[in-house]
C-alpha cells in the first residue's frame, strides 16, 4: 500500500513538471502598448511672422508765418512682418523681444487760412512706415494662451509738403523716433503656429522744421509739427522651438 502511494505521487509530480515545461514553452502575450505623452507645450524659442491692420494717426502743424496751426486725424492700412525670441520660465511666466516693421497708406492733405490777410496755405502729410522694438512680458494661464504687455521705441518715417498761396515753398522728410506701448494675446493652434491679437499707441513727440521756397520763403520758413499713432493688428508666426519646457 505504502510502495503503490508513492508511486502516485511520483507520477504525479512528473506530469507537473511537464505541464509548467509545456506551459513555458507557449508563446506569452506582449504588453499593451502605452505611446509616450506628448512634451508639454512651451513658449521658449523664436519666430518670424507677418501682420496686417489698421493705423490711426494724429498729426499737428503750428506754424509762425501768422497762420497759428492745424491738426489732422485719419486711418489707413498697415502691413508687415516681425521677427522676436521668447523664453518660458516655470510657473507661466513669459519674457522676449521683437522687431516688427510694417508699411502705411496713411496720408492726408489739410489747408487753411489766415484771416487777417486772407492768405492759403496747404499742407499734405505722408506716414510711409513705422519700425518698433520692444519688450515683452507676458503670462501663459493656459498650454495655448499667452496674454501680454510691451514697451519699447519707435521709428517713424513722415514726410510733408507744404503750399502757400499756390507757391510749393518746399518739403521736408524725416524718419522720426520715439515710444511704443501696447498689448494682446496669442493663440497657438498648432505645435509650431500661433496667431495674435494686439494694439499699441506711438508718440513721436515735437519736432522743428525749416522750409525755403524761392518766392514767400527765401529765407527759411520755421514750423512745428507733432505725431502720434496706434494700431491695431493682426498676424501669424511660425515658431522655431529650440527648448524644452521647464517643468
Amino acid at each position: 500500500m505504502r510502495k503503490h502511494s508513492l508511486m502516485l505521487l511520483a507520477a504525479a509530480t512528473i506530469g507537473l513538471a511537464a505541464s509548467q515545461a509545456s506551459a513555458a514553452d507557449l508563446p506569452r502575450k506582449a504588453p499593451a502598448y502605452v505611446p509616450p505623452a506628448p512634451p508639454p507645450t512651451t513658449w521658449t524659442g523664436c519666430y518670424i511672422g507677418a501682420n496686417v491692420g489698421g493705423v490711426f494717426a494724429r498729426r499737428e502743424a503750428d506754424f509762425g508765418l501768422g497762420f497759428g496751426g492745424l491738426s489732422t486725424n485719419n486711418s489707413g492700412f498697415a502691413g508687415g512682418g516681425q521677427i522676436g525670441c521668447d523664453y518660458q520660465f516655470a510657473g507661466g511666466w513669459v519674457l522676449g523681444f521683437r522687431n516688427m516693421f510694417d508699411g502705411s497708406s496713411l496720408h492726408r492733405d489739410r489747408t487753411f487760412f489766415d484771416p487777417i490777410t486772407g492768405a492759403s496755405a496747404t499742407v499734405d502729410f505722408h506716414n510711409n512706415w513705422f519700425d518698433t522694438l520692444t519688450g515683452r512680458i507676458g503670462y501663459s494661464f493656459t498650454p495655448a494662451w499667452l496674454w501680454y504687455f510691451q514697451g519699447g521705441v519707435a521709428w517713424a518715417k513722415n514726410s510733408a509738403e507744404v503750399t502757400i498761396n499756390g507757391f510749393d515753398v518746399g518739403s521736408f522728410s524725416r524718419t522720426r523716433t520715439g515710444w511704443t506701448i501696447g498689448g494682446g494675446a496669442e493663440w497657438r493652434f498648432a505645435p509650431q503656429w500661433s496667431a495674435f491679437l494686439e494694439g499699441n499707441w506711438m508718440d513721436f513727440g515735437s519736432n522743428d522744421h525749416t522750409v525755403f521756397g524761392p518766392v514767400l520763403c527765401p529765407a527759411g520758413c520755421a514750423f512745428n509739427t507733432k505725431a502720434t499713432a496706434a494700431t491695431v493688428l493682426v498676424g501669424v508666426n511660425y515658431r522655431f522651438n529650440w527648448g524644452k519646457a521647464p517643468y
